[in-house]
């Protein structure tokens, strides 16, 4: 039975498809570029390409993104805490041009899509600020990632466990609670009650957009009708699959796993819901077409090799180094360099202000605060560390 939420405003999606969307958009600040998008979207999917899509809407998403399908919701609801996936093949029909992503091994096999199973975790990029004794523990993360990296007897290395014990509160960019009552927010915004986006790109980029979904008519249908901004991030969102990452293994999802058993425990938000709106609803439409730009300015491939190269260098752990990364990859793909650094400016700058200013709120002496946010943005001269620093703290790699 198909579930629909009507909306105020905008157009009328399915209820697991508006949840979708609602989950992503408020995942999708995480990242400098835009493929941050791509990765943090996923989380959304895990929710939304379940049960309660019916079967008209339901085809086309599967051959969208069939990845996600192996996702549980249990990565975005407190309190319960997903089992090793049983791995499950793509369900076909995928877009020409696209790269159906890999079968999932799972740890019986001794293997996963990163190759053979480690015995130790990821490094991932690890920060301690401290000013006096007040203490911010900063992890840098991925919404999307591979088992591989969290043993199932150790997800995490040892100084970052005992940070979280030590830390009475969790700040994640967005709290758990805003995630599930977020279902209607996007689709009021970023969907049109009719078709809309081919009125609102340039003919060229159009055709490009038309040319990547070439084949999957029922998901162009789709996404005609969302605003440029949404299907930017849709797009995104294959490619990171793509990958081979899974939703349930993203790190806010595996850190609430660790972190919710712990009693006396609380898990909060450096944003609202409605502030993460603003990031994308408040972008021009210039702005909205630079995004869409550069997703389709490399193939698939590529998209998905850039992916993977960023996965590499957060096993690394030196988010300077990321951003330095990301950095290059935003002027390359950039259609307009200045409409570029303005969207930058809009949802990756302002909102790092506004973490700063949010964690010395929740951080106090003598109780650690513990903060998870997108790993593009702690680095670099805008980034949360350097903030951190002008703000008097000392950040040391933890």
């Amino acid at each position: 039975m198909q579930n629909r939420g009507r909306l105020r405003a905008g157009g009328v999606l399915p209820r697991g498809l508006a949840r979708a969307l609602a989950v992503a958009f408020a995942a999708a600040c995480a990242r400098r570029s835009w493929l941050r998008a791509a990765l943090a979207t996923a989380l959304a999917l895990a929710v939304a390409l379940g049960p309660s899509i019916g079967p008209s809407l339901g085809q086309p998403l599967r051959s969208f993104m069939p990845s996600a399908f192996a996702a549980a919701t249990a990565a975005n609801v407190p309190g319960v805490y997903p089992a090793v996936p049983t791995p499950r093949q793509p369900s076909g029909g995928g877009l020409p041009g696209f790269h159906a992503p890999p079968s999932m091994p799972s740890y019986a096999s001794g293997t996963t899509a990163g190759g053979p199973v480690r015995t130790q975790p990821a490094r991932m990029p690890f920060y301690v600020a401290t000013r006096g004794t007040t203490t911010i523990y900063l992890l840098g993360t991925l919404h999307v990632g591979d088992p591989a990296d969290y043993p199932p007897n150790q997800p995490f290395r040892a100084p970052v466990l005992a940070a979280l014990n030590a830390s009475p509160t969790l700040a994640l960019e967005l709290s758990p609670d805003d995630l599930l009552v977020s279902q209607d927010d996007v689709s009021k915004y970023g969907v049109c009650r009719k078709p809309c986006l081919q009125q609102l790109l340039p003919e060229p980029l159009w055709a490009k957009l038309a040319a990547r979904l070439r084949g999957n008519p029922e998901a162009l249908a789709e996404i005609r009708k969302m605003k440029p901004w949404l299907a930017s991030l849709l797009v995104e969102t294959y490619d990171s699959l793509s990958a081979g990452l899974q939703t349930e293994y993203g790190t806010e999802a595996q850190l609430q796993n660790v972190y919710l058993r712990l009693k006396g425990r609380r898990v909060v938000g450096l944003e609202t819901l409605a502030e993460q709106m603003r990031a994308f609803t408040h972008l021009t439409l210039a702005q909205q077409r630079e995004m869409l730009a550069q997703d389709l300015a490399q193939t698939p491939a590529q998209n998905v090799a850039d992916v993977q190269t960023l996965l590499r260098l957060w096993r690394l752990g030196d988010a300077d180094a990321i951003a330095a990364w990301d950095a290059a990859r935003t002027e390359k793909l950039a259609h307009d360099p200045r409409v570029a650094a303005s969207v930058d400016n809009r949802i990756v700058y302002e909102r790092n202000r506004r973490f700063v200013a949010r964690m010395q709120l929740y951080a106090a002496p003598n109780k650690p605060l513990f903060v998870a946010v997108g790993a593009l943005h702690l680095g670099g001269r805008n980034g949360v560390l350097q903030l951190l620093q002008q703000r008097g703290f000392t950040v040391d790699p933890g």
